[in-house]
């Protein structure tokens, strides 16, 4: 059989049928947008002290109840500790002035027993103000994130493997349907745990319909539009769910309501299922044929082309390739030395753009100025960085662009180290050029790592490497909440893990202008490619490609 985009070469690559596919999976991304960063609003900490019982206190001691500690060296409220009540009130009652008559340094401190007050000045309710995850229950606000970011660290490795077993589409819809349904469960939780437990099945649909979606558009789409789509396309309709979050809580700034909101977006999905095909290219390699014949003929029609009466032509001393092939699974990821390396480097990279991309998202509402605006700008900045990551991909080698938005990012993140604390604009501002350069990195790591690896196993090698990734972004919450021991320990860690990347990812194999691999063998093959040769004389190997001729087959 001929190379399949040889094959499918009547069908063009910009008709309607391609039109259609296109934005309905671009589309298809916009609620994990809202599901990604929800918890920024969800669960964000209100500023908060301990309830002052009503215990007749004079108005200058009920204002001077609460102790002032330093923070990096500077004055705040206590969150967790009062003074003690009965010590307060006696001073109260005898007409002591507090600052003056009595020295507070020498008074006991005691924890919040009647629980919190919380500042209804940017939320009226979040989860932590709900159910009090402050002070002693502190841990659980990050690990709220952490939860979830489980649930999609599973649904990663399970989804891969599920679609290539059993097709894109259905997985894709499947996950749909479970992100959207158990969002709108988390309405009723009645405890932390049970919102918990909610949250990491929402993530089990997350990824796993992103995956889905991604893989099954690049390998329905073909030549530049693939490139558009797998750049640009998807991650620009991320990018727009992301900035509509902060838009909508915004305007509401109840927790269950806001969850309402953003799970009700997920039914306008259902009748995708009748647009969206079936990847043509899973088919083939199922050994179903004729139902991917069926599609190419019906996408023939929607183009108003004449499709060739017998579209997959099988030569004589070929293989049975239209057989079933034997099964795949996680295990061919480090089957060889070369692959086994590809595979090691992608794992760190994505599990450190992973906790770099979410870290400093997360971060938002803990910047300077109001939160909304900081999270509508992170989001925002996600938009030229993919313009930029799709004329990289157009233009210039996997390699050097991707390890080159890397560097950028750690160079932003060792720089707010050097920034004065009086100054929190110039930090924010340094944070969003990281978070700028990292998301360049997440753009191009997901085609990059679907050009590197066959049909057969490719979307379990994307599925396990976002499932690596996941690893990265639990650890996320935790890392932006090490600046209670050394304010820059984050950015300094964050730097160093994307400086290293940076140096690392010039070790993988150039995909840049090659056709996608169908088998194995075909992998390998380009793993042993030291370099693209500019002459058949200049080859190492007799089974190698020149330049042109892998050029011109790329982009027939």
């Amino acid at each position: 059989m001929k190379d399949y985009e040889e094959t499918t070469a009547f069908l063009g690559q910009w008709g309607c049928f391609q039109q259609i596919v296109f934005f309905l999976l671009c589309a298809s991304t916009v609620p994990n947008g809202f599901s990604a960063f929800s918890v920024i609003f969800l669960a964000d900490i209100p500023e908060h002290h301990c309830q002052i019982p009503d215990v007749n206190l004079s108005e200058t001691w009920m204002a001077a109840a609460i102790p002032t500690h330093l923070v990096h060296g500077e004055p705040q409220k206590s969150r967790c500790s009062r003074y003690k009540i009965s010590v307060i009130r006696n001073y109260s009652n005898e007409g002591f002035t507090p600052g003056r008559e009595v020295n507070l340094t020498d008074i006991e401190e005691e924890p919040c027993m009647q629980g919190w007050m919380y500042s209804q000045a940017i939320y009226q309710s979040t989860l932590v103000s709900e159910f009090d995850l402050v002070c002693s229950q502190q841990w659980k606000q990050p690990f709220t994130s952490s939860v979830y970011f489980l649930g999609v660290l599973c649904g990663s490795f399970f989804s891969g493997q599920l679609s290539d077993r059993f097709g894109r589409k259905p997985v894709l819809f499947m996950t749909m349907m479970v992100q959207t349904i158990f969002t709108f469960v988390q309405i009723f939780s009645p405890s932390w745990e049970a919102f918990a437990v909610l949250s990491f099945i929402v993530g089990l649909g997350q990824i796993s319909n992103y995956v889905a979606a991604f893989v099954l558009g690049t390998e329905i789409l073909t030549g530049p539009v693939r490139v558009l789509y797998s750049s640009l396309g998807v991650c620009i309709f991320f990018a727009f769910g992301y900035m509509l979050l902060p838009l909508i809580a915004f305007y509401i700034r109840t927790w269950r309501m806001l969850l309402i909101a953003l799970s009700v977006p997920g039914l306008i999905y259902i009748p995708l299922w009748w647009y969206i095909p079936e990847s043509p290219r899973w088919l083939i390699s199922q050994g179903k044929v004729e139902a991917a014949e069926a599609i190419l003929r019906k996408a023939a029609r929607k183009n108003r082309i004449t499709a060739p009466e017998v579209i997959f032509k099988q030569s004589e001393d070929e293989d049975n390739i239209f057989e079933p092939k034997e099964r795949h699974n996680v295990l061919d990821l480090i089957a060889t030395s070369n692959i086994r390396r590809t595979t090691l480097i992608l794992f760190l990279v994505w599990m450190t753009l992973s906790m770099g991309y979410f870290g400093l998202s997360l971060n938002t509402s803990r910047l300077h100025g109001d939160p909304y605006l900081n999270c509508f700008i992170s989001a925002a900045i996600e938009v030229p960085a993919y313009v930029i990551s799709w004329l990289a991909l157009r233009y210039f080698p996997r390699r050097m662009s991707a390890s080159a938005s890397m560097m950028l990012g750690g160079v932003a993140m060792y720089s707010i180290t050097l920034v004065p604390q009086d100054m929190p604009s110039v930090s924010m501002a340094l944070e969003m050029v990281g978070k700028f350069g990292i998301a360049i990195g997440t753009a191009l790591m997901f085609p990059y790592t679907g050009e590197l690896y066959p049909t057969v196993i490719r979307n379990t090698a994307v599925g396990a490497c976002a499932m690596v990734s996941r690893i990265g972004s639990t650890i996320a919450p935790y890392l932006i909440h090490l600046n209670a021991y050394q304010k820059n320990l984050p950015h300094i860690l964050l730097g160093t893990l994307c400086a290293l990347s940076a140096m690392v990812t010039i070790f993988l194999p150039e995909s840049f202008r090659q056709p996608l691999p169908e088998t194995i063998d075909q992998m390998l093959k380009r793993e042993r490619l030291k370099c693209i040769c500019f002459s058949k004389e200049e080859c190492l190997h007799e089974d190698i490609k020149t330049a042109s001729e892998i050029v011109e087959e790329a982009w027939m």
